[in-house]
């Protein structure tokens, strides 16, 4: 079992019960078996998300769907498996769907995810996308700092000349300055 897993069914041991259906879940190698358990009703959210992360990482996209409303979701950890998942996916719509959970303005505060998925998926998509986030993130009195921040540290892992001078802006935020000076460096280097 690799970290990812093991650190998923960790976590949803405790939600699922342990239990019969949740080592199932855990053990079988039958996709068909797991991808049924994306579409079937009053299966629970812990289910869902076992099945979508095997289907996933196993490089199956009927998990596409399933992880990318889990890398939208309000907890953090269901974000961070998403994502990997979707990292390992290699579906072709992953950065656009990602591209667009980041600059939904409306899920701002889910946006951290995403925003880191499209650093590590290095799309077209990728540079314009943090670009915008970032731009609206430097606005006085904005509360998404840690967004921002991400956004800043990963154009300067893309190193697309084009966020030079968003980069440029977030420097005089005090959050931001140390990772906009380096990600600077590298932009303009």
């Amino acid at each position: 079992m690799d970290e990812g897993l093991r650190s998923l069914a960790t976590r949803l041991r405790g939600e699922a019960g342990g239990g019969p259906a949740y080592e199932r879940l855990l053990t079988t190698t039958d996709r068909d078996e797991l991808a049924a358990v994306l579409t079937e009703r009053e299966r629970p959210l812990w289910a869902r998300e076992l099945a979508a992360f095997r289907l996933g990482c196993a490089g199956d996209r009927r998990a596409f769907e399933s992880l990318v409303l889990l890398l939208n979701h309000r907890d953090p950890e269901r974000c961070v498996s998403a994502a990997h998942a979707l990292f390992l996916l290699g579906d072709p719509r992953t950065p656009r769907a990602a591209a667009a959970l980041a600059t939904n303005e409306l899920r701002v505060a889910y946006a951290l995810l995403p925003v880191r998925l499209l650093t590590r998926l290095r799309a077209p998509e990728s540079a314009p996308a943090l670009m915008t986030v970032l731009r609206r993130r430097l606005a006085a009195g904005d509360p998404h700092w840690r967004v921002a921040l991400a956004c800043v540290e990963g154009l300067g892992a893309l190193g697309d000349k084009r966020a030079a001078e968003v980069v440029r802006a977030a420097l005089p935020h005090p959050r931001l300055t140390a990772a906009a000076a380096a990600a600077l460096a590298r932009l303009d280097g």
